[in-house]
């Protein structure tokens, strides 16, 4: 299972925040967003039962995608100043659950999800735990995309036919779909005037962007004028949406096998003053 450290955290950060209530240590260090993101994980290993865990991180700094497009995630606030101190505090969480923590600067989670599920897929099937649909694209025979959905314990499991079956498109489509719509969440226009409804109906009649702009002529005058006036957007937006499936990131499968030591990780619950967490986790409090 590849985890997608940061939606899990984001998630549970705002799933408690919302009720006005942040959970802190004695000395006030807020750990609402820790405490929230072990329960969402556990629930998700309690109910896919995954053999080995990987943890991955959006690093601070510019991406490869803001180089490229400036205003890519420009429109995104500034953290809530209580989830900051916890983006270190939750990989030390991770650490003490033996489970890798990957990253690499320049690139997002997406990326280095991508790159190892490419890399783990070839001898194991893996999974993708998330809330970003943009990471169906990486959906395969051998990788399957948990998006979780309102609410613990709410799962839908994309494989390439279920997929098929919600959206008539396949992973692949997705990146093309996107790249005429854009994608307000991360802040690229796409072709303007064309939304998601408009886009994927292109993509089921002409399978590829390629196959949009080699019949153009067989487009309606509006929407063939759209495609035209924005084109160059179009192949930056397609660029943006594409997950980089080769980041200079590894992660031997021997090390990641999920292997709780009950020490490490009570004496890291009393630490953050969450005892209550070992009960969960079905491990002895220090």
């Amino acid at each position: 299972m590849l985890v997608d450290g940061m939606a899990l955290l984001f998630r549970a950060y705002f799933a408690s925040a919302s009720s006005g209530y942040i959970r802190r240590t004695k000395a006030g260090v807020p750990t609402n967003a820790i405490y929230g993101f072990v329960r969402y994980f556990w629930d998700a290993v309690q109910t896919f039962e995954p053999s080995h865990v990987v943890c991955c991180w959006d690093l601070g700094g510019t991406t490869f995608r803001a180089q490229e497009y400036s205003a890519y995630k420009g429109n995104r606030s500034e953290a809530p100043e209580d989830l900051i101190p916890q983006f270190s505090l939750i990989r030390d969480v991770i650490e003490s659950f033996g489970i890798p923590n990957v990253s690499y600067q320049g690139f997002e989670a997406d990326d280095c999800i991508g790159t190892l599920a490419t890399q783990i897929s070839q001898e194991m099937n893996v999974t993708i735990l998330t809330g970003d649909h943009d990471l169906l694209q990486l959906v395969s025979p051998t990788t399957s995309v948990i998006i979780m959905k309102k609410g613990q314990g709410n799962y839908k499991v994309y494989t390439p036919e279920s997929l098929y079956e919600e959206r008539q498109l396949h992973p692949r489509q997705i990146i093309d779909m996107k790249a005429l719509m854009g994608d307000a969440s991360d802040n690229y226009p796409g072709v303007r005037g064309i939304g998601e409804k408009t886009a994927i109906k292109l993509i089921q009649e002409y399978d590829s962007i390629e196959g949009i702009l080699e019949n153009l002529d067989q487009l309606s005058s509006s929407v063939r004028t759209k495609i035209e006036n924005d084109l160059d957007m179009l192949h930056l937006s397609r660029r943006l949406a594409e997950i980089h499936c080769e980041v200079p990131v590894e992660c031997a499968v021997d090390g990641c096998q999920l292997e709780i030591d009950d020490v490490l990780i009570s004496s890291k619950f009393e630490e953050l003053e969450m005892k209550s967490l070992c009960q969960l986790i079905g491990v002895e409090a220090v």
